[in-house]
């Protein structure tokens, strides 16, 4: 019913499902298993995530990532409890609300230039505590990579989480692109959540090849408490849950996360490449970025009228910030060199076109 040869640069989410992990599924078929998580495979999940993460680690798969965040979060705070997050943060804008009006929970933001956090940032939103009339700042959520495609360094989070632990807060990661920094900064996962002081994070799988499924991971047990409840409360419990977790073990247990991200990763970094070394040679006049390129997104200011006119050829892509003309470019674990190659000549051409 579609063109299996047409890839865009919308999003991650747009590409189908890697072919190791619909053998995966394929595998965990047939006969019966035990329903809502008492089955073999999500059982060898918690084997596979303390591989990852260390012991002690819970893991509770759920269907998708605003799930994963608003259930983890609900299981951080008290009915009073607060959240601070960067304004560009996807519990903020992209999830409909979803944290203050499922979640009942309030939503402290900061702007950011880049959509990281620092202790600085965190201090804006970190006050008034016992103050009944304020709601109290609890938590404190970071997006690894960041909704701009930028990267936290293992230092940068160490920071935020002494911050946030020092008084008396926990720290949350959203990691709906965890894999993606875990290429950019060829480090473990465990060296920027676990060692780094994360207390609770969420495991993203959906924009890295699986078909649905991502898990909500507590790494501090005292940080976290009802998950077993919420996530069946927020309709976020699987009763074939032996399909995510499949999926999960397919990515994790291996390099197959990893190998996934890192192509993703190197498909952004040849675009931004090819458009740095044209901007130098003057070959695309009106081009300009917006963000660094440090894992699969690239963000780039346009001359006005020109990415319609890209999208009109056929190249898929979203306005991140249209009234300054801003767009963002996402490759995913299946985006191919040609694909990269095709789009950088339809930027030339129709900057070329939009200088003449």
């Amino acid at each position: 019913m579609h063109d299996t040869a047409f890839r865009g640069f919308a999003s991650d989410n747009y590409s189908g499902v890697h072919p190791e992990v619909l053998a995966a599924i394929a595998g965990a078929n047939g006969g019966h298993q035990v329903a809502y998580g008492d089955d073999d495979y999500t059982g060898h999940l918690h084997e596979v995530f303390a591989r990852s993460f260390g012991d002690p680690v819970e893991v509770y798969p759920v269907f998708n990532g605003t799930g994963a965040n608003v259930t983890a979060l609900q299981s951080m705070l008290p009915r009073w409890g607060a959240v601070i997050a960067a304004s560009t943060a996807h519990i903020n804008v992209d999830e409909g609300g979803a944290p203050e009006r499922v979640g009942g929970i309030k939503l402290l933001t900061v702007p950011t230039d880049d959509g990281k956090l620092t202790p600085e940032l965190v201090d804006r939103e970190a006050w008034g505590w016992g103050d009944e009339h304020r709601a109290q700042p609890l938590v404190v959520s970071i997006t690894q990579t960041t909704e701009l495609g930028t990267a936290y360094s293992v230092e940068e989070i160490r920071a935020i989480a002494d911050h946030a632990h020092e008084r008396g807060m926990t720290l949350h990661m959203d990691g709906a692109r965890i894999s993606n920094a875990a290429a950019s900064l060829g480090l473990p996962l465990r060296a920027f959540t676990r060692d780094a002081g994360v207390d609770v994070l969420s495991f993203g799988g959906t924009k890295n090849g699986a078909l649905l499924g991502e898990a909500i991971v507590v790494l501090n047990p005292a940080a976290s408490e009802g998950l077993k409840y919420l996530r069946k409360l927020n309709m976020q419990l699987s009763s074939k849950m032996r399909f995510v977790s499949a999926q999960l073990i397919a990515l994790l247990d291996g390099d197959l996360y990893l190998r996934n991200a890192s192509h993703s990763n190197a498909m952004a970094r040849r675009l931004r490449d090819a458009l740095d070394a044209g901007i130098a040679a003057g070959e695309f006049p009106g081009l300009s970025f917006t963000q660094a390129t440090q894992s699969n997104g690239v963000f780039a200011v346009l001359p006005a009228g020109v990415a319609d006119r890209l999208r009109e050829r056929g190249f898929k892509f979203y306005d991140w910030d249209a009234a300054k003309n801003e767009v963002r470019w996402m490759c995913s674990f299946d985006t191919t060199e040609g694909d990269i190659d095709a789009f950088v000549a339809g930027i030339r051409e129709e900057l070329a076109r939009a200088a003449a």
